[in-house]
């Protein structure tokens, strides 16, 4: 049974009076062992952390040699079929850029490009690259790794307006703590016919429902928002988007499932995880909206 509570409003709609508590606390597996609370606006469906770290003082929350991709790290089984998933997933995330914005070059903005695989496979084909990211340590090894030399996060509120093709975040609006000031200054710098791509973990997703407070996907507390398509969509709206269509990204599954399973047991279990990520994955085959973790293709109203 979830507890209700009434002091906290909604990131999102900022509606405080239906906020509950969810039956299970998560715990930081990466860093800190800290364990977390997650509530749940039961007017948009959106979830988040509560009382997380701070902007300034979560960056310890990273400091991890296993946190691949702020280390590029093959440290680990996972960590290893993680490397060989990722060159396949980056070609494919090329494809999808150049498929949805129409264009085989154009200009790009990462945010959160942590070691720069992303912008390097971009400017490879072609393309103007530019990357925010918080880490100093990542950005030294997306500049020494890949060519390409990413900002410090506030560089956002001074780019230009109208000036992007595509702005991308993989896996990272769920870090942003300012989420309206982010997205109020996304809309402003992209493109008229601009494309903005957001991939976030699904906790409609049956590998979410089956681990519950061990899904990987929580990652407390640098996780700071969990999404789902009816939160994504109140978002994006608020923001003068709308959510063109949904992607799914069929990997994440076996990998968030093979975390998983390490958190409850202590140790890898590929069997059990990759099982369990498999099941995922063909429950989601069908509707996307349950996928374990979504791509929004998004664009401006």
């Amino acid at each position: 049974m979830t507890k209700q509570i009434t002091t906290i409003p909604c990131p999102i709609c900022n509606e405080s009076n239906h906020i509950k508590l969810l039956p299970f606390s998560c715990k930081d597996y990466t860093v800190s062992g800290e364990e977390y609370q997650i509530a749940e606006c039961g007017n948009c469906q959106h979830r988040f952390t509560l009382n997380p770290p701070s902007e300034k003082n979560i960056g310890k929350y990273y400091k991890s040699d296993t946190y691949i991709s702020h280390s590029n790290t093959q440290k680990g089984l996972i960590n290893q079929l993680y490397h060989i998933v990722r060159k396949r997933a980056l070609a494919k995330k090329q494809v999808i850029i150049c498929s949805d914005t129409q264009k085989s070059k154009g200009t790009i903005l990462d945010i959160g490009c942590g070691i720069g695989a992303f912008l390097g496979k971009m400017k490879e084909s072609g393309w103007e690259t530019f990357g925010l990211e918080p880490d100093a340590d990542a950005r030294a090894l997306a500049e020494y790794l890949h060519g390409v030399v990413p900002q410090p996060p506030e560089a956002l509120f001074s780019l230009p307006q109208n000036t992007f093709d595509a702005v991308s975040m993989w896996h990272v609006l769920e870090h942003v703590h300012r989420l309206d000031e982010y997205l109020s200054q996304i809309y402003k710098i992209l493109k008229t016919e601009g494309v903005f791509f957001v991939a976030v973990p699904n906790f409609r997703s049956p590998d979410a429902e089956n681990y519950q407070g061990f899904w990987a996907g929580y990652d407390v507390p640098r996780h700071l928002h969990h999404f789902c398509p009816e939160s994504m969509h109140t978002l994006m709206q608020k923001h003068g988007f709308y959510i063109d269509k949904l992607r799914s990204m069929p990997y994440d599954a076996f990998y968030v499932s093979l975390l998983s399973e390490k958190y409850i047991h202590g140790k890898d279990r590929l069997l059990s995880g990759f099982y369990q990520g498999w099941r995922s994955f063909q429950q989601s085959s069908a509707d996307v909206r349950v996928c374990s973790s979504i791509l929004y293709i998004i664009r401006k109203k």
